[in-house]
C-alpha cells in the first residue's frame, strides 16, 4: 500500500497552515512544532509531488504556480476530511461566532433569521457587524462574512447562500423633475447615484440590440454601502442600481419605480458565506451556514 494517506493529510495541513501564516515560524507556533519540522515536511512534501510549491525570501514566502494550484485542491480535501469528522463527532454549537455582512443584506436577512438560530443554539453567542467594507476575517478575529458580488481569488473558502437581479430604479419625484430615460444612453443626462469603493463598476451593463454593452454613468453623489444609496433614491436624489432584493418592497409600494427593464442584461449578485479554510471548521460556523441557506432557500427575493 502506498504512504499512509493520514501522513499525506498532515503535509497538506502542515502547507496549508504555512499559507495561511504567511511563513514557517508563525505555522510552527500555531501547530505546536519546531520550525525546523516545518520545513522538513515541506520539503519532503515537494519531493514526493516533484515540484517546487513555496519560494521563500528573507521578506516574504510566495506560491508558485503549482503551490497555488496544490493550495486549492489541499484546502478542499482537507475540508471534506474535517466535515466527515464532524458529522461523525456531532459536538454542540457553543462559543462566540463572529459576524461580518453587507449592511443591506444583513439588516434584512441575517438579522431577522437569529432569534431562530439563537434559540436552537442556546450555548452560543452571536457577534454581528454590518459594513459594506471588505473586513481581512483574519486581522478582524471574524469567524464567517457574506459578501455580494463576485469574489476575488483568496485563501478563503466561499460557499453560496443565494442570488439577485439587479434592477435600475428612481422615486417618482426624480422622474416628475426629469424625464425618464427610454434607452440606456439616455444615463448620460441624469443624476446616477454609484459607489466609491473600488470594486464599484464606473458604468452599468444593459442589453442593446441582442448584445451587452457598459453604459458609462455618472452623478453627484457617490457612497459607500447600498442601505445610503436606497434613501438617497428614495429621497429623489437621483436612479440607483441596486441588487433587486433590496427595492423589493420599495417597488411594489410604488416608491421606486424601475427603469429600463427591457435592456436589463439579467446579470446575477452572488451571495456568500467566505471562511477562512485550512483547519477545522468550528461548528458553529457550519451551523450558521446551513441555517442561513435553510432560511434564504426559496426566497422570492433570491432566485
Amino acid at each position: 500500500m502506498p504512504r499512509i494517506l493520514m501522513e499525506r493529510s498532515g503535509e497538506m495541513e502542515v502547507f496549508a497552515r504555512v499559507v495561511q501564516d504567511g511563513g514557517f515560524s508563525a505555522a510552527a507556533r500555531n501547530l505546536d512544532i519546531t520550525p525546523s519540522a516545518v520545513s522538513k515536511l515541506i520539503a519532503r512534501l515537494e519531493a514526493r509531488l516533484g515540484a517546487r510549491l513555496l519560494v521563500r525570501t528573507t521578506r516574504a514566502l510566495t506560491l508558485t504556480e503549482e503551490g497555488e494550484a496544490y493550495h486549492h485542491a489541499a484546502l478542499k480535501i482537507l475540508q471534506e476530511l474535517n466535515d466527515a469528522d464532524q458529522q461523525a463527532a456531532g459536538r454542540a454549537v457553543r462559543g462566540r461566532l463572529r459576524i461580518n455582512a453587507a449592511v443591506p443584506f444583513g439588516t434584512m436577512f441575517v438579522a431577522p433569521a437569529m432569534p431562530e438560530f439563537i434559540a436552537r443554539n442556546p450555548d452560543l453567542i452571536v457577534d454581528l457587524s454590518f459594513t459594506d467594507g471588505i473586513v481581512d476575517l483574519v486581522a478582524e478575529k471574524t469567524d464567517v462574512a457574506i459578501r455580494m458580488g463576485n469574489l476575488p481569488d483568496s485563501g478563503l473558502i466561499a460557499r453560496k447562500l443565494g442570488q439577485s437581479r439587479r434592477v435600475v430604479c428612481a422615486a417618482p419625484s426624480y422622474l416628475a423633475r426629469r424625464e425618464p430615460p427610454v434607452v440606456p444612453a439616455d444615463l448620460e443626462h441624469h443624476d446616477c447615484l454609484t459607489f466609491n469603493f473600488r470594486r464599484a463598476r464606473p458604468s452599468w451593463p444593459f442589453l442593446v440590440d441582442g448584445r451587452e454593452i457598459a453604459q458609462p454613468v455618472t452623478g453627484r453623489i457617490v457612497v459607500n454601502n447600498g442601505e445610503t444609496m436606497k434613501q438617497m433614491a428614495l429621497a429623489g436624489a437621483g436612479i440607483a442600481r441596486v441588487g433587486f432584493f433590496h427595492v423589493a418592497d420599495e417597488i411594489a409600494t410604488g416608491r421606486l419605480v424601475p427603469l429600463l427593464e427591457e435592456h436589463n442584461p439579467g446579470d446575477l449578485e452572488l451571495v456568500h458565506a467566505i471562511y477562512v479554510g485550512g483547519g477545522p471548521l468550528p461548528h458553529r460556523v457550519r451551523a450558521f451556514i446551513e441555517h442561513m441557506i435553510s432560511t434564504l432557500n426559496g426566497s422570492p427575493l433570491l432566485g
